[in-house]
């Protein structure tokens, strides 16, 4: 009905950048909130940021002036730039998103996730 996918992962070296790009689509009313969330192996699943419709981010710690999270509203779209990565980035990124659905002129907000891009920073 909806469905997240992510894209942009992959391998980078200490120092380098990557974006990721998540997109939503199906039945779609409208989105609310949008995060990413990474997961590292034998770690348990933490958020590095969000953001609301209206544009305001939120960033963990670690992430904050490294990271930058955007979306475009229009293309369902919300994206995350990271700079200077280092090993500790390593995870499987996750996309969410508060997405709103209509059912019989009702609205529904559903927690939609995606299935996850892995970014692997490494020499």
């Amino acid at each position: 009905q909806v469905q997240l996918v992510e894209s942009g992962g992959g391998l980078v070296q200490p120092g380098g950048s990557l974006r990721l790009s998540c997109a939503a689509s199906g039945n779609i009313f409208l989105i609310d909130d949008m995060g990413w969330y990474r997961q590292a192996p034998g770690k348990q699943r933490e958020l590095v940021a969000t953001i609301t419709r209206a544009g305001n981010p939120n960033y963990r710690d670690s992430a904050k002036g490294r990271f930058t999270i955007s979306r475009d509203n229009a293309k369902n779209t919300v994206y995350l730039q990271m700079n200077n990565l280092n090993p500790e980035d390593t995870a499987v990124y996750y996309c969410n998103a508060g997405v709103g659905i209509l059912v019989e002129d009702l609205l529904r907000v559903l927690e939609v996730w995606g299935q996850g891009t892995l970014v692997t920073v490494s020499s």
